[in-house]
């Protein structure tokens, strides 16, 4: 066969379409490892190749879209990367039989990566470069890397292809009706990004119909020289009798297809949705065209968006960033959200906080069972009635990028300036069994996105007007049981723009103790947690049952020897005070939190403070 870009230079190249449309329409059920297939169960992954090579499909993808080491390893099969990649390619070029490109596919790892998650660029490449091995060892034409959101992790692929491979790239992103990533990165800004990377060809699948791909091809036709390709859904899926089915005529997509090509599309097929019959009417459409070769044209990406006005000094974010840049020595008490949505008591409590000379009150997110007011929506009514300032703890769990970013401005906007990250934890089951916990990011993206928002963009880098004046902060846990891993963790924060530090409860000074001079080097504000036991079922629990805490059997022994009632709670208090002098010349802040947020008891052990 002629080479795969000397063809490209003579016409326009048909692709093919979707592998998991049609698997899916054989019965194999979508909860099924699509990949794994190539090895248990090669004629029928065959025999949907050769439908398309029938229809006219200059170029196949690899049954390999998902075989990667985290995709895989979800099956319990991670060491089986170089197999299923190798026995895809086998299985495409047999049905090719010389008629037909074969393209390695290659999807994300289904995973965050740096910025945005705890999975390093360095890690992710090194998977990229695992699946492009084997794929262009079983000799592949070309590779296509597809369905990506994040600029970063496409930039890992293209790197680990060439690192094995000088074979064509396509590059192809997806983007959401208006143009831009799932990540909110506009064609303007992502195709000059892909040219720069060393992309031979670069496009958008997947995610929209013909009509909104369509914009976005000649946004991006305006800004790079590269050729350019499309896979389009076959339009939105509709649910039928519960199976999603795509409605789009083979003959509309072929309508759109000889438009694709008036804008320097030179490889055009169709993604989720799209059968043989869309090809081969796609395959006509083009070859009516008579669009033989490939205008270059130099374009110039649009400039970078001003920057509408600096940053907001650290010490001006907040009463508590202020007095912590001072120097000045914090009080703070956590206040759970409380069930329902009646929030005069804790407002209340709030009140009586603030006569107390309490600095700072912490509203936590609570994973607690129940239908319980947000702690965002407690922080706003605190700060606004009852006059003390609050740090909201806001957990990136069950949330999504774009979902974290509306939140985060609304606090902005209704006056919240001091926030804790974190990841969060995994729900109780309590009262709802079916409910789930899902994450976008974790603490470390959860980070880069505020400090980016501090900066006046979006994640996406698109300006939101003025920025915001976010002062970040962030966890770290003394006792946690791989405390390189935290550190590493906290470091990844730290680079991403957090301002200071709030420590999990500590127990023991000595656990505190080993992490100290680490954690000075950093050179951010420490608060350190205490944490009073109530009962000596509280102690027991928290000994034995919470994971990261590291409880002395002394402390325990101690409250056994209390008994319950009064006493205990009472011994509780005073071991919390001891910690808390403990710890008090080390640190630059104290916040007590308490078993179900028991106010009386953390004023008493401030009590003992003064």
């Amino acid at each position: 066969m002629t080479p795969f870009l000397q063809a490209l230079d003579e016409r326009v190249l048909v692709c093919d379409g979707a592998m998991g449309t049609m698997l899916y329409a054989r019965g194999v059920f979508i909860n099924k490892c699509f990949d794994a297939m190539n090895l248990s169960q090669a004629a029928l992954v065959e025999s949907v190749h050769q439908e398309y090579v029938r229809a006219g499909a200059d170029v196949i993808e690899t049954n390999t879209f998902g075989a990667n080491r985290i995709k895989l390893g979800a099956f319990g099969l991670a060491d089986q990367v170089g197999a299923i990649n190798a026995a895809g390619v086998a299985i495409a070029r047999a049905a090719a039989a010389g008629h037909a490109y074969v393209a390695g596919a290659i999807g994300p790892l289904g995973i965050r990566i740096e910025p945005w998650g705890k999975t390093g660029v360095d890690e992710a490449r090194a998977m990229f470069r695992e699946q492009a091995h084997a794929l262009a060892d079983a000799g592949v034409d070309l590779f296509i890397l597809e369905t990506f959101r994040d600029l970063n992790e496409i930039g890992a692929a293209i790197d680990a292809v060439r690192d094995v491979s000088a074979l064509p790239i396509v590059a192809q992103m997806t983007t959401e009706e208006d143009g831009q990533t799932l990540d909110g990165t506009l064609p303007e800004q992502f195709a000059p990004a892909l040219e720069r990377r060393g992309a031979t060809i670069i496009g958008v699948n997947c995610a929209v119909g013909p009509a909104p791909m369509l914009e976005t091809i000649e946004r991006m036709e305006a800004v790079t020289s590269l050729r350019l390709s499309a896979q389009p859904n076959a339009g939105k899926p509709r649910d039928v009798e519960g199976r999603n089915i795509y409605l789009c005529s083979p003959e509309y997509m072929a309508s759109y297809a000889r438009r694709f090509v008036q804008h320097r599309v030179r490889l055009v097929g169709g993604c989720c949705g799209t059968t043989p019959e869309h090809i081969r009417q796609i395959k006509a459409a083009v070859l009516g065209t008579g669009v033989t070769s490939s205008p270059v044209s130099s374009r110039t990406a649009p400039s970078a968006p001003p920057i509408v006005a600096p940053p907001v000094p650290r010490a001006q974010k907040s009463h508590l960033a202020g007095q912590l840049a001072a120097g000045r020595f914090v009080l703070g008490v956590e206040l759970h959200p409380p069930r329902g949505c009646e929030a005069e008591p804790a407002i209340q409590r709030a009140r009586e906080l603030k006569r107390y000379g309490v600095d700072i009150v912490a509203i936590p997110e609570t994973t607690r069972a129940g239908a319980r007011l947000s702690a965002l929506a407690l922080a706003v009514l605190v700060e606004q009635q009852a006059g003390i300032e609050t740090t909201l703890q806001y957990a990136s769990r069950d949330r999504s990028l774009h979902g974290i970013q509306s939140d985060l401005l609304g606090a902005h906007a209704l006056g919240l300036r001091n926030l804790w990250l974190t990841t969060g934890g995994p729900g109780r089951v309590g009262d709802y069994p079916d409910a789930t916990a899902v994450s976008d990011v974790d603490a470390i993206g959860l980070t880069n996105v505020v400090a980016r928002l501090n900066l006046g963009a979006d994640v996406g880098g698109q300006p939101i007007g003025a920025p915001t004046g976010f002062h970040i902060g962030v966890s770290f846990n003394p006792g946690a049981a791989n405390l390189d891993e935290e550190f590493r963790r906290f470091d990844y924060k730290v680079e991403a723009g957090a301002e200071y530090v709030l420590l999990h409860p500590v127990f023991d000074p000595r656990v505190f103790d080993r992490a100290r001079a680490r954690l000075e080097s950093a050179g951010l504000p420490m608060i350190a947690t205490v944490y009073p036991f109530d009962t000596v079922r509280d102690a027991a629990v928290m000994a034995n049952e919470v994971p990261g805490v590291q409880v002395p059997d002394a402390l325990v022994d101690r409250m056994q020897r209390a008994s319950d009632g009064a006493a205990a709670t009472a011994e509780g208090i005073a071991i919390a005070r001891e910690l808390a002098t403990h710890l008090r010349g080390a640190v630059q802040g104290l916040q007590v939190a308490t078993s179900g947020g028991n106010v009386d008891a953390a004023l008493a052990v401030l009590d003992g403070l003064r």
